[in-house]
């Protein structure tokens, strides 16, 4: 067997993946190897994992791999609304929501909070008259109220579900957050703003300011070391900035950037993140369509 438990205590031999319920309070598991002496770490990515040296993974409620349902269109019935199931509204193509979407994914809470695409093209009229007014995505209903804005929303879902923190404790990691959260608007202008005018300077500045913040700490690949709101928060827009500033301008954000490199790498090992990642291809298309539509 891949692994024996007594009590609270489970013994692994290595080299074999274990389930666990979603539930499964994991403070309070110990753990002994067969055959192996590794170090042990806390990693999660997109799904609570334990890991020795190969790899032993403990994946909460099975996979992360869950059936993505269609985006539903003004044609579309709505789901049960108020039912006390939390709901996020998305759109997968939008990062703004896709922030939730990873945040939701990373903290195993697939089976706690239903994922409702809406087709932005077509939304349906129930979603702005019986949901969410302002008509946009993400949305969460939770708790008999609907709850908007990507960055409120992705804090709202560390701090009121189960799961693994998304948040450091250390004060230092915490203030560093929040001035990276406050800088997200002048980096997205910038490179916006290269994108669209016959120049590369502003991107440069915004992608160096990127890599000079993820040397700030050395205890991992991540904005605090450790994956967290920060990264994801950065991670859609950076998805799509990537293909959209090697094609337009013919500039590879990740040259020279030895920090930045390793995070983009690190963040597509996390499947809580890459399950809500679209084709590049896509990407550039959707670029395309609304710089067109600007003319």
């Amino acid at each position: 067997m891949a692994a024996s438990s007594i009590g609270h205590q489970i013994h692994i031999n290595v080299n074999s993946p274990i389930l666990l319920p979603l539930r499964t309070n994991f403070s309070s598991l110990s753990f002994t190897f067969s055959n192996a002496k590794y170090p042990l770490k806390w990693n999660h990515i997109g799904c609570l994992k334990i890991c020795a040296l190969p790899a032993v993974p403990i994946i909460a409620s099975g996979s992360c791999r869950e059936m993505l349902p269609p985006a539903l269109d003004s044609s579309s019935e709505p789901p049960a609304i108020f039912d006390g199931t939390p709901k996020l509204y998305i759109s997968y193509s939008c990062p703004y929501a896709q922030r939730t979407w990873i945040a939701r994914n990373c903290k195993a809470l697939q089976e706690e909070i239903k994922l409702v695409p809406i087709d932005l093209k077509n939304r349906p009229d129930w979603y702005k008259e019986k949901v969410y007014p302002a008509n946009k995505v993400p949305s969460l209903e939770h708790n008999n109220e609907v709850k908007g804005e990507s960055m409120d929303l992705i804090r709202y879902i560390d701090s009121n579900f189960d799961g693994p923190s998304l948040f450091p404790d250390d004060p230092t990691k915490r203030e560093f957050a929040e001035e990276l959260f406050s800088n997200f608007d002048s980096f997205y202008k910038a490179v916006i703003s290269s994108l669209k005018e016959d120049k590369i300077n502003d991107a440069i500045a915004a992608f160096d300011s990127i890599e000079t913040a993820l040397s700030k700490f050395v205890d991992g690949s991540f904005f605090l070391g450790s994956l967290s709101l920060v990264d994801i928060a950065y991670a859609p827009f950076i998805e799509r900035f990537q293909p959209f500033l090697l094609e337009v301008k013919n500039y590879d954000i990740t040259t020279g950037r030895t920090k930045l490199a390793a995070w983009i790498k690190e963040m597509n090992q996390i499947e809580g993140y890459t399950v809500t990642k679209r084709d590049p291809k896509e990407h550039l298309e959707n670029y395309k369509r609304r710089s067109l539509s600007q003319l």
